[in-house]
C-alpha cells in the first residue's frame, strides 16, 4: 500500500514524545536498574512511584516507575504546542469515535487521556513543570549517561492502519519497511520533533509495546554500560546489540529491566526536519535492514514485547516474517 501524502497542517499540533508510564512488580529493583545502573535522575519518590528524567531534560519526568501486581506498560504522553490544541485534540478524538477523558497527571497542567484505533494508551498536554537544568553537571553523571527519551516503539496489528492514523495526527514516515509480495508495510519511523522518529510500528502481535529508546552522547557510552552491567549482576538483560541499526544509521543496545520492559540506548541517527524529506525504503529480506553489519536479530525481539494496560492484543493482518538469528 502506498504511503500517505505527509499531513503538513494536522487538526492539532503535537511537539514531541515525552513520557511514559511502566508498570514494575519490584519498585527498588526497577531504581536500582534505572537509577544506579542506567543513570536516570530521581525528581521525586513515594512509596509507590519514582519519577525519572534524564540529563538534558527541563520536565519534570520522562518516566515513571509505578508499582503493581502486574509488569505492563501505561500511557504514552506527548507534549502538545499549546492549550487550545489539547481542546482541539479532544474534539479530534471525539469526532474519531475514540475515549476521550480529562485526567489529573502530577507535574502535569491538564492532561487528554484517550487510545488509538488500536487501543495504545495516549495521553496529551501541555505544559509540565519545569526544572533547573543540570547538563552541564557532570558530577551527576553517571551509567550509561542518558540525555534525552527518544522515541517510543510499538508492536501493530495493521502497520498501514496505524501509519495512516498517525499521519493524520502530524507524524511523518522518515524509513518503512515494505514486504515485496504484498506491498504493505511490515514496519515503519514516523517524527513530530526533526528526528528519525518519536513513535515506531513493527509487525505483530499488538498493540503492544516494543521498547522505549534513551539518546546517549556516543557509542562508547553504550560499551560503557555493557562493561557495567556485565559486571553488577545484569549480563542476562542484555538482549541485542551493539550494533548499528541500517534503518535510522543509529548506533544501539536492546536491554531489558527486571521485569522485562526492552529499553533502547541510542544514538548516531539523523536530523529529518525538512517537510518535503523522502522516505527510506527497505525491503524485509534486506539483512543490512535490521543491522548495517548484517547480524539478524534474535527471537526474542520479535516476538517478546511489553502489554498495554487495558488493551488485548490481537494477531497481525500481515504474515510475513524478517531475517531472524538462530
Amino acid at each position: 500500500m502506498p504511503l500517505p501524502t505527509p499531513n503538513l497542517y494536522p487538526a492539532f499540533n503535537i511537539v514531541r514524545l515525552s513520557h511514559v508510564e511502566l508498570a514494575v512488580t519490584d519498585l527498588a529493583k526497577s531504581r536500582a536498574f534505572y537509577v544506579d545502573t542506567l543513570g536516570l535522575q530521581v525528581t521525586d519518590e513515594t512509596a509507590d512511584t519514582i519519577y525519572l528524567r534524564a540529563m538534558e531534560e527541563r520536565g519534570h519526568h520522562c518516566i515513571v516507575l509505578k508499582q503493581s501486581d502486574r509488569a505492563e506498560a501505561r500511557d504514552l504522553g506527548f507534549k502538545v504546542f499549546s492549550e487550545d490544541d489539547l481542546d482541539r485534540a479532544e474534539h479530534f478524538f471525539k469526532a474519531k469515535e475514540l475515549p476521550v477523558e480529562w485526567v489529573e497527571r502530577p507535574y502535569q497542567s491538564r492532561t487528554l487521556r484517550t487510545r488509538d484505533p488500536h487501543g495504545i494508551p495516549l495521553e496529551f498536554y501541555s505544559r509540565m513543570d519545569r526544572l533547573a537544568p543540570i547538563h552541564q553537571k557532570y558530577a551527576l553523571y553517571k551509567g550509561v549517561k542518558p540525555l534525552r527519551i527518544d522515541h517510543f516503539n510499538c508492536f501493530s496489528p495493521d502497520v498501514d492502519q496505524s501509519v495512516a492514523f498517525y499521519n493524520e495526527l502530524g507524524f511523518r514516515v522518515t524509513e518503512f519497511t515494505e514486504d515485496a509480495e504484498t506491498g504493505r508495510l511490515w514496519a515503519a519511523w514516523t517524527h513530530r520533533k526533526g528526528g528519525v522518529h518519536d513513535i515506531a510500528f513493527t509487525n505483530g502481535l499488538g498493540p503492544r509495546l516494543h521498547h522505549v529508546a534513551f539518546w546517549v552522547p556516543t557509542p562508547l557510552n553504550i560499551i560503557d554500560l555493557l562493561d557495567l552491567m556485565a559486571t553488577t549482576g545484569y549480563v542476562g538483560n542484555i538482549e541485542r546489540g551493539p550494533g548499528r541499526h541500517g534503518i535510522s544509521n543509529a548506533f544501539f543496545l536492546y536491554i531489558r529491566d527486571p521485569d522485562g520492559h526492552r529499553i533502547e540506548i541510542y544514538c548516531s541517527d539523523y536530523q529529518t526536519v525538512d517537510p518535503d524529506l523522502e522516505p527510506i525504503k527497505w525491503d524485509l529480506k534486506d539483512p543490512q535492514r535490521q543491522t548495517l553489519w548484517g547480524a539478524p536479530a534474535p527471537r526474542s525481539w520479535f516476538e517478546e514485547g511489553s502489554t498495554f494496560a487495558g488493551t488485548e492484543p490481537r494477531p497481525s493482518a500481515l504474515a510475513a516474517s524478517p531475517i531472524i538469528a538462530p
